[in-house]
Formats: C-alpha cells, sequence, structure tokens
C-alpha cells in the first residue's frame, strides 16, 4: 500500500466519521460526506480495495 493510498484512505475515513455514516442505514453521498474532487476520484478505488473497510450501496451512498 502507498503512502498517498494511506493518506488518502485516513482523509475519507475521518470525512466519513464526521458524518457519522457507519452502516447501511446512515450510508451517505460523497457530496454530503464533503469530499473534495481528489477525494472522489479515490473514492471508487478504496471501495474496490480488499484492505478497505469503504463500502458502497446500491443507490452510490457511501458508509464505513
Amino acid at each position: 500500500m502507498s503512502r498517498i493510498e494511506v493518506k488518502m484512505r485516513q482523509r475519507i475515513n475521518l470525512k466519513f466519521e464526521k458524518v457519522g455514516n457507519t452502516t447501511k442505514k446512515t450510508a451517505v453521498t460523497f457530496m454530503e460526506a464533503n469530499l473534495d474532487l481528489q477525494e472522489q476520484c479515490w473514492l471508487p478505488y478504496l471501495v474496490g480495495n480488499l484492505l478497505g473497510n469503504i463500502r458502497k450501496t446500491g443507490d452510490n451512498r457511501y458508509y464505513r
């Protein structure tokens, strides 16, 4: 895992933690989590990563 990947994962997780999306019921869009453009670009990669804890719902909402 690269340093930039670790840093982006931490930034995104911190923003998700602030909005409290820890279950499917509380999942939010990337706009609701206030992700910047760079974080939005990393999000699909981190969701598909087996080591990650970010999940995506069928209606394009995210939770950890």
